[in-house]
């Protein structure tokens, strides 16, 4: 158990910074986005969330890999494309079961699960935060023009 935590943890970590810079990223560029669009009106107020969206989700993506690539480091998989699936099933919580890594290293997956959760967590909370500022800057819009 102590092996996997010693190299799960540091992974946790470093998916944790790569979220909050694609996090912190993502929301400097909506709010500037949103601020500099003097277009009114949900159809073009909503491109600016739905590339945070896509950005939030390679940052994901990018964890999901990283993930992956230790897999393949520590000898679970010799294919990459196994060991991505293998670290997206974890990372999403999907739990499939079609693929189990060696008992030596098992308890990875539910350590990656935890993170995965809590980092699409952030998404999630990250793209409802740009939301309801849309939804405030539409009000403020209806209150101004009558």
């Amino acid at each position: 158990m102590l092996p996997n935590l010693i190299v799960g943890l540091p992974v946790m970590l470093l998916c944790l910074i790569l979220q909050t810079t694609f996090t912190f990223w993502t929301v400097r560029y909506y709010v500037r986005a949103s601020d500099s669009n003097t277009a009114t009106g949900a159809r073009v107020e909503i491109w600016p969330l739905l590339i945070a969206m896509l950005i939030l989700t390679a940052g994901n993506l990018l964890q999901i890999t990283l993930w992956g690539a230790l897999f393949l480091a520590l000898g679970e998989f010799t294919e990459f494309y196994e060991a991505i699936y293998h670290s997206g099933v974890n990372f999403a919580s999907l739990g499939y079961g079609d693929i189990v890594m060696s008992k030596d290293w098992k308890l990875l997956g539910p350590l990656e699960a935890v993170n995965g959760v809590l980092m699409v967590g952030m998404s999630g909370a990250a793209l409802m935060a740009m939301l309801q500022r849309l939804i405030k800057k539409q009000h403020e819009h209806r209150m101004r023009t009558g």
